[in-house]
């Protein structure tokens, strides 16, 4: 491999796990040596990334206590090492028969503060405990959560009222799909899926193949999007089996375990609210290579808590042929789950125009209503003209059945008696893009079967609502109330002028007194107790700045203009005591990422985000302001589509546009060096950036981290865009940077998870996309961070995502000569 083509460098790096690669290195002068090591982001980078994250709080269902979480920092790249299988679109760690490490946020303790004052009660827990997927019992007196041991996840609870933990079952809980375990609704014991007794050692996998791996098809359409993770051949299946057979099992907190019914490749599984039945999902064979569990085929029953089969939900088939628009869904039975407002009540809705959004049909779904005993004719709960998205349930005479519809932003909530079903009338019906005009959502509570549903006041005829609020000067997230005959919408408490104050949890049924979470520009996020009718507080928590060395950058939202006249505006951010008169322009950094619009004026709303405490976290732009970079933060790219076309047969002209309005307003305000502007992006930024490099020249260089840039390589579909390659052969070709290659004539860093869990950005986009931008004399650098996913979560890697960040920018837009050199 030639190191310089026709002047100009083309490396590529690639970081070992931790520990120097012995293999060959792509570099200047490659030649085999040592590999290099990660690298610390530089201070005061290095400092911030090793402050405590702050713990995060849930109200008990009863109102009295908070728990507060610790959360783990960053996990070291070792603790990302530990084995992952990726299987039917899960990936899980085969020593814990739990999620991956890359997808798992561990907790490292538990305190419960009294929202009636006094001192936190810490659990005390064994030394170096990491535990996940903490959920408080129905009646509030217990946390259940998984700790995770060598060996597997065992199941604890911690009372709340002692702060005692005890430990219920040996390392045994199954929690490849979910928690792995739920509460009864009385609080008395949970069901847990547990691995089989005995189970033994994992298939033998590492045996050559007996033949070769074939798939077929009779000429029947099957058109799947490009999942990520799939099973691929007949010892992936058996892994499968393994990994994912779990034997139910009742645990009460006082009394023996028992097992419910016989093992099976257990989905999912919810206790009705009357606590008699159980609700399972169980996936059969044959399995596939093309889709991921969700939609393999798989029976949905109801059984008792002896695992006797009492009701057949569903038996479905493989649904690897849904019509690839997003509002296009399998035929059958979906989104079956119980009514939350009934002890034994199941909901669902099911197609009415075949699942394809193309077919013309006054009706798109109808939603089906069966009570206990299940003997009984389905009654129809109300037909949609749009998708089913959910019921808010509230009790025997008012729910709201919501609905959306993505070709046109659409959504439509409907008020219906679900004592006299068969028809509801409209609530609300919106874009549901336009935060300016978002009348919020219902609030829920906990029932006393531990569902949640719609808070009522004003003797029931009216539900309590809660919203963002956003407007033009910023977000002031509110409570207000619906009357649910009129509709008419009374706002009873919002965040005032330069603070954000938003909800945790009512402590009184009216939403009198709250517990919220309050923070203003220059204050953290802390808890509080708002008297809503005295405009009282009362601090419940004092947690520190994460990073006091960025207390001082400034920070301000601007508005501008592109040429078609559609609205932007972005937040600038400029390093600590920069004075424009005195220090002059600086290199700029903006970091972006387009979106979607079918309504112009949607698309330029413009909200403030002065009220908002801002620092960065994980692998950030806004560390670059430690660095000397000006910072223009999520400049809008919004592509439009006007009149019925479709938004991206003129994405590459709405992308230029709006990056020719943010560099002059930029430039304009004298804060920004037009020949020292960067841009970047990450995932769907960064086909953007690549997008913006090879189309303009607006930009010294860019950055781009986990993106895809070929589009044939997601030919069924990408992001926003629902036709098929072969339905917008053109588009897909023009919106690909990777046809383009030949004109990036800027300096681009390409970075990418190795493990990339992301539909759509394989590693191989950014491989192939080096490999054509070399092939083309490109100055580029191509960094793989092994064992990452789609976002950075080892601390080496972020590290080193930021250095690398740091030294591109110095060297190709600073001009920095001594940050050339390569590690």
């Amino acid at each position: 491999m030639h190191g310089r083509s026709m002047g100009v460098a083309t490396t590529a790096l690639i970081l070992a796990a931790g520990l120097a690669m012995t293999g060959p290195v792509l570099a200047q002068d490659a030649a085999a040596q040592a590999g290099p090591a990660y690298q610390d982001a530089p201070a005061p980078i290095d400092a911030i990334l090793d402050t405590d994250p702050t713990p995060t709080p849930s109200l008990s269902p009863e109102r009295e206590r908070l728990a507060l979480f610790d959360r783990s920092n960053l996990p070291p790249i070792s603790e990302l090492a530990e084995p992952m299988l990726k299987l039917a679109g899960y990936r899980i760690n085969p020593r814990n028969n739990g999620p991956a490490n890359s997808r798992v946020s561990w907790l490292t303790g538990i305190s419960f503060q009294p929202v009636a004052g006094g001192e936190p009660r810490r659990v005390a827990l064994p030394g170096g405990a990491r535990l996940t997927a903490p959920s408080w019992s129905p009646t509030g007196d217990h946390v259940a959560f998984l700790m995770g041991q060598a060996d597997g996840l065992e199941l604890w609870v911690a009372d709340a009222a002692s702060g005692e933990a005890r430990r219920l079952t040996d390392a045994r809980v199954n929690a490849a799909s979910g928690s792995g375990f739920s509460w009864l609704p009385d609080g008395s014991g949970l069901v847990a899926r547990m691995t089989p007794e005995g189970r033994g050692a994992a298939p033998d996998v590492s045996r050559p193949p007996t033949g070769p791996i074939v798939e077929e098809t009779a000429g029947r359409a099957a058109p799947v999007r490009t999942y990520q993770d799939l099973l691929s051949n007949a010892g992936d299946e058996a892994l499968f089996d393994h990994y994912f057979t779990s034997q139910l099992t009742l645990l009460p907190l006082n009394g023996a375990a028992r097992p419910i019914g016989e093992p099976g490749v257990i989905l999912g599984v919810s206790p009705s609210p009357d606590g008699r039945f159980l609700l399972q999902t169980r996936a059969k064979r044959p399995y596939s290579y093309v889709v991921p569990a969700a939609l393999f085929p798989s029976e949905v029953t109801v059984t008792d808590l002896n695992g006797q089969v009492v009701h057949q939900v569903a038996d479905l088939p493989l649904r690897d042929n849904i019509p690839p628009p997003f509002d296009s869904v399998a035929t059958g039975p979906r989104s079956i789950n119980w009514r939350a407002d009934a002890d034994a009540t199941l909901v669902w809705t099911e197609a009415q125009d075949g699942g394809d959004s193309r077919a013309e049909a006054a009706v798109r779904d109808r939603v089906f209503m069966l009570a206990a005993p299940f003997s009984g004719e389905p009654t129809t709960l109300i037909d949609l003209d749009k998708r089913y998205s959910g019921v808010d349930w509230g009790r025997d005479d008012v729910a709201i059945v919501n609905s959306r519809w993505f070709n046109d932003r659409s959504e439509a909530r409907y008020l219906v008696d679900p004592s006299q079903p068969g028809q509801g009338r409209v609530l609300v019906e919106r874009n549901y893009q336009d935060r300016y005009n978002d009348p919020g959502s219902p609030l829920v509570e906990p029932n006393d079967q531990g569902r949640y549903v719609m808070q009522f006041v004003d003797g029931g005829d009216a539900i309590l609502l809660e919203g963002a609020g956003a407007t033009r000067q910023g977000s002031f997230p509110f409570l207000a109330k619906q009357n649910i005959q009129s509709g008419e919408i009374e706002r009873l408490w919002a965040s005032v002028s330069g603070e954000y104050e938003t909800i945790v949890g009512l402590l009184d049924p009216e939403g009198r007194r709250l517990v919220t979470r309050r923070e203003t520009r220059l204050d953290p996020p802390n808890l509080q107790i708002r008297d809503v009718a005295s405009n009282s507080l009362t601090a419940l928590t004092n947690f520190p700045d994460p990073a006091p060395q960025l207390a001082n950058v400034s920070r301000e939202l601007i508005a501008y203009e592109r040429a078609d006249g559609v609205q932007l505006s972005g937040t600038l951010y400029l390093p600590e005591g920069y004075d424009a008169q005195r220090d002059g322009p600086l290199p700029l950094v903006m970091w972006a990422y387009p979106a979607e619009f079918t309504d112009a004026a949607v698309a330029g709303q413009v909200v403030d985000t002065d009220n908002r405490f801002v620092r960065p976290g994980g692998s950030s732009h806004l560390f670059l302001l430690t660095q000397g970079y000006a910072v223009l933060d999520n400049p809008t790219m919004p592509i439009v589509g006007r009149d019925g076309a479709e938004p991206n047969d003129t994405y590459i002209e709405q992308l230029r546009m709006s990056a020719e309005a943010a560099v002059k307003a930029v430039v304009d305000r004298g804060v920004a060096d037009p020949n020292r502007i960067a841009v970047g992006g990450h995932s769907y930024g960064a086909f953007m950036t690549a997008n913006l490099l090879a189309h303009t020249d607006l930009f010294k260089a860019g950055i781009a981290r986990s993106g895809a840039y070929n589009r044939t390589l997601t030919p069924f579909g990408f992001q926003a865009e629902q036709r098929t390659y072969w339905e917008a052969g053109d588009t897909y070709t023009e919106m690909s940077p990777f046809t383009f290659a030949d004109q990036v004539n800027e300096p681009i860093l390409l970075i990418h998870g190795q493990d990339d869990d992301n539909s759509g950005t394989f590693p191989v986009q950014s491989e192939r996309f080096y490999a054509a931008l070399k092939g083309h004399g490109a100055t580029v650098r191509y960094v793989v961070l092994p064992l990452e996913a789609h976002g950075y979560r080892a601390r080496e890697s972020v590290g080193h995502t930021l250095w690398e960040m740091t030294r591109w920018l110095d060297q190709h837009v600073k001009g920095d000569v001594s940050a050339q050199g390569s590690p």
